[in-house]
């Protein structure tokens, strides 16, 4: 699925999306592919969620 990012906190790198579907979701700086540096609000971002929904990867391109 894909998102906009909403926050992003350049120290922890943990932040939170809005998905295309209205869902607002929290990820941590775990979830973040190797490519991401910084993200900015209003980024468009791909996001892979669990079984449990939480985030555990967020990519800017696939």
């Amino acid at each position: 699925m894909q998102g906009t990012v909403a926050s992003f906190d350049q120290s922890t790198r943990d932040g939170s999306l809005l998905t295309d579907e209205g869902m607002p979701l929290s990820f941590p700086a775990a979830s973040l592919a190797d490519h991401i540096r910084h993200l900015r609000v209003g980024q468009r971002v791909f996001v892979e969620t669990g079984p449990d929904g939480a985030v555990t990867a967020i990519s800017i391109w696939r």
